[in-house]
């Protein structure tokens, strides 16, 4: 599997890349609609209220929007590093079909449901420990 993965890099770095840059656009567009919003001064506690809330919403986003974007450019090193598609836990190989759903992924399948019950179970687990070959 190692060596049908070694063909596709190049693929997978121009799928990484064009996420990166959608992630990016989306960005521009919540903070720009942010400045938009602030410049309508709520006129009751209602609208104060709903300002509020979008708020929330937006610095939720963002916070999600760059943690995707620190893993597409973890992933993006791991292609220049020669590491991409290798599982950072039992450093396996990553299927391709996952890597075509998930071009971030770090780990495998099976890795990763194992970290998800870990944190399930209240286990401080840090996903971003990186592993230097």
């Amino acid at each position: 599997m190692k060596i049908g993965l070694k063909a596709k890099p190049a693929q997978y770095r121009k799928v990484l890349e064009k996420k990166a840059e959608e992630v990016r656009r989306s960005m521009s567009a919540q903070k720009a609609a942010q400045v938009v919003a602030r410049l309508d001064i709520p006129s009751d506690e209602g609208d104060l209220s709903q300002q509020h809330h979008e708020e929330w919403i937006f610095l939720n986003r963002n916070t999600i929007d760059m943690k995707l974007l620190r893993e597409i450019s973890d992933s993006l090193r791991r292609i220049d590093e020669g590491s991409y598609g290798i599982c950072m836990e039992c450093e396996e190989p990553i299927s391709t079909k996952r890597l075509d759903a998930v071009p971030w992924a770090r780990y495998c399948v099976s890795c990763q449901e194992r970290i998800a019950a870990r944190i399930a179970a209240g286990e401080e687990v840090d996903e971003y420990q990186e592993t230097h070959r």
